[in-house]
């Protein structure tokens, strides 16, 4: 066989070959990159829903001590603090299908309807006594009440920006066609729901 005396990296088989090499590595990287730019904002919404589910919490611990003002001032009012137990079992129990969920859309459900037990409970009380008297302990309440209702709205507003920055990434290419091979896919936001989102006013 006559040697061409062609160098084996001038050869169109190298070349071809090389070239090949480099597309394999460019789209693996660009794959392995989005892959986990898309874990990472994933990552970023679970932890901001858990940065709403500890706001939700402390508002559901200052309850207790809210029932416990009224109750001092109060004598007979079975009738209301039958729906303060309804709605604080309510509370519980979506609390319950938060921690059991391993997805993202299920938890925001579950903190909506969290929120929404929670503002009936207060709904509660604030229909049946308009016109508690306004002592330092029941001020004290309402200011964290109000304060923990901004809380709330401040977290929720970050749990949308981060689940708008994730669903960008997964609606867009190449994170669409990365994210069906992945299986990650849009994730719910918080909405304005007057029902289950309208903050209570406290007005004692």
């Amino acid at each position: 066989m006559q040697n061409t005396g062609i160098p084996f990296y001038k050869k169109r088989s190298f070349i071809s070959l090389v070239i090949a090499a480099l597309v394999i590595i460019f789209i693996g990287g660009g794959f392995i990159k989005t892959s986990n730019g898309l874990a990472t904002k994933q990552q970023d919404v679970e932890a901001q829903l858990g940065q709403v589910q500890t706001v939700l919490q402390r508002r559901a611990d200052l309850i207790p001590n809210l029932v416990n003002a009224v109750k001092g001032q109060q004598k007979q009012e079975k009738e209301v603090y039958g729906e303060i137990s309804k709605a604080r079992t309510e509370y519980y129990n979506s609390q319950k299908k938060y921690n059991s969920s391993n997805n993202t859309n299920d938890k925001v459900n579950a903190l909506d309807e969290q929120s929404k037990s929670l503002n009936v409970l207060v709904g509660s009380i604030k229909e049946a006594y308009p016109n508690l008297t306004s002592s330092n302990t029941m001020h004290d309440l309402i200011v964290q009440m109000e304060g923990t209702e901004n809380r709330i709205s401040v977290e929720r507003n970050k749990y949308n920006r981060v689940a708008r920055e994730y669903n960008n990434k997964i609606v867009k290419f190449p994170g669409s066609l990365v994210a069906g091979m992945t299986g990650h896919s849009k994730v719910n936001y918080f909405s304005a729901d007057t029902n289950a989102q309208k903050a209570p006013t406290v007005n004692f």
